[in-house]
């Protein structure tokens, strides 16, 4: 646990600079955000040895320095804007200004201690954009084909040909993806352990690969609850509110549905599974919510295992 004399860092980011915190209205000092200025800022964190970083994720301006932090293997959390506003108006905090934010996020950092990044691979990283572009065809595809249900011939004759393109260059990112993970011994092998599990496809495994490294690393409970599948009690004296999800990793949880749904036809335990909490009252969405959350512990206990699927993963 942190204690006050323990060092924590906010740095606030933009595009173009980096605001910087060290410790509870202490020091601060501004860098640019890009690689010369990152190193310098990089240099003056390893002299101080500080506990924990704390750093707000922005849509990708992060990415540099969190590449930079990690790779000197200082400690970074990465915390999610919206969390750290309402910890803010909690604290009474209501002006923002980047000097105040970077303030604000060591106070975060000291008060919640954020779990550190797990980084991504280079293989990861690549395999995450490809991912994320197929994702992005793929909606774009399925738009172009309900425009068709409606469009004149002559339209028509144009959004065939655009939904042909945009096929083409689905096979040709899975082409990559395929080339990708067969040239990595441990993605493959990762790839292979996980596509053994009835109902998880080829497309799960991807996704599990590149968006969550921290899959066989975390214990059941803490990977639940990063993905977003761990539901949150909303309970008050004798009032008992329903439980759900919510945060985590969207692009993770997106794929686990459709593996959910395919599970629940072709594995035997979770269709027994998802009829008995049927059994029980449950509404669907939520007995789908739980199947979910049993196809990733039972995908995070094979790849730490590295072993295939059988009954011994089943509870």
């Amino acid at each position: 646990m942190n204690t006050d004399l323990d060092i924590i860092v906010g740095v606030d980011i933009s595009k173009n600079r980096l605001d910087v915190c060290i410790q509870e209205d202490g020091d601060y000092c501004t860098f640019g955000n890009d690689l010369f200025e990152i190193s310098k800022l990089v240099e003056k964190l390893n002299d101080i040895q500080p506990v924990m970083i704390v750093v707000e994720a922005t849509g990708g301006y992060e990415k540099g320095l969190i590449a930079a932090l990690c790779e000197a293997n200082l400690p970074v959390a990465m915390v999610t804007p919206s969390r750290v506003r309402f910890f803010a108006r909690s604290a009474g905090i209501l002006a923002k200004t980047d000097k105040i934010d970077a303030n604000v996020l060591v106070r975060y950092g000291r008060a919640i201690h954020p779990p550190f990044v797990h980084m991504r691979t280079e293989l990861q990283e690549r395999l995450s954009d490809l991912m994320t572009r197929r994702s992005q065809v793929s909606l774009i595809l399925i738009d172009e084909k309900n425009h068709l249900i409606n469009a004149s011939p002559t339209i028509q004759t144009l959004i065939k040909q655009s939904i042909e393109y945009l096929e083409q260059q689905i096979a040709v990112l899975e082409s990559m993806i395929a080339d990708l993970i067969d040239n990595s011994p441990e993605l493959k092998r990762n790839e292979e352990i996980i596509c053994s599990i009835p109902g998880v496809g080829k497309i799960t495994a991807a996704i599990l690969l590149a968006d969550l490294p921290e899959l066989g690393t975390l214990n059941n409970k803490k990977i639940a609850a990063l993905v977003g599948v761990a539901p949150f009690n909303k309970d008050s004296g004798f009032y008992r509110g329903k439980r759900r999800i919510r945060g985590g990793r969207h692009s993770v949880r997106k794929v686990l549905f459709m593996a959910a749904l395919a599970s629940i036809r072709h594995n035997p335990m979770i269709k027994v599974f998802y009829e008995r909490l049927l059994g029980y009252g449950k509404p669907k969405k939520v007995a789908i919510v739980a199947c979910m959350r049993k196809l990733l512990i039972y995908a995070n206990a094979m790849v730490h295992s590295q072993k295939t699927w059988d009954l011994s993963f089943v509870s």
